[in-house]
């Protein structure tokens, strides 16, 4: 699928990885691209067409897919990380947002485009996982359920989506240097980096981009036993 003359909307593309994607689609030749998020006023990439949306809202949701008739390409990219874990995080409150958020609102988002999709000849969606997807940090156990469940849910939508042509990408990739991953002192991919990747795989029609070293480690290690704790 070539992007040059395509219409993209990426959600949560007011900053971090979501801006860098807008940019990117519209250096490969986007005709238009809408940039998704709660707050409109945010979205200041040049070029890119605000549009007020919340991936939990399903009014929000229903309107964005009514107000952008013309999208050929999906980039769910909104996510929430409050870095707690499953079992001493003071409530359930967190693990509920992470899944409305990581895993509803992406859902949401296929269902209400799926048929926008279908009427413009196909087109593609990406969904913005993680490494978290595979690989499970304690500290962030409910996070990775919500990432995990996404990534079944885009399994499932792949096959759903099939028969009407549509590609359906899975985004995979360790820590991104946004302001999601300030607090991490380790080794960060450049939001650029990933971008390009996305924009390269649905250009190929590939359906999985591992962004990383780490992440291709982790996608081979889920066929070996499982690591004891210790």
């Amino acid at each position: 699928m070539h992007i040059k003359g395509k219409t993209a909307l990426v959600t949560g593309a007011n900053r971090g990885l979501g801006r860098t994607l807008t940019r990117v689609l519209l250096e490969r030749g986007a005709a238009r691209v809408y940039g998704g998020t709660r707050a409109p006023d945010a979205v200041v990439e040049p070029g890119v067409v605000s549009v007020g949306l919340d991936v939990t809202d399903p009014e929000q949701v229903a309107a964005a897919a009514a107000a952008c008739p013309d999208v050929t390409l999906l980039v769910n990219n909104a996510g929430v990380l409050t870095d707690n874990s499953l079992l001493a995080a003071p409530s359930l409150d967190q693990a509920r947002l992470e899944m409305e958020v990581n895993y509803f609102g992406t859902l949401a988002m296929c269902r209400a485009f799926a048929p926008v999709l279908a009427r413009n000849g196909g087109g593609a969606i990406v969904n913005v996982l993680s490494i978290a997807s595979w690989l499970t940090n304690p500290a962030m156990g409910s996070y990775s359920a919500s990432k995990a469940a996404a990534w079944a849910m885009t399994n499932a939508v792949r096959s759903e989506l099939h028969g009407q042509g549509t590609l359906v990408v899975a985004v995979h990739s360790g820590y991104i240097d946004t302001d999601m991953a300030r607090h991490v002192d380790g080794a960060k991919n450049a939001p650029e980096s990933v971008a390009e990747q996305v924009a390269d795989a649905v250009e190929a029609r590939e359906v999985e981009v591992l962004a990383d070293e780490r992440t291709r480690l982790a996608k081979t290690a889920l066929s070996q036993p499982p690591v004891p704790a210790v």
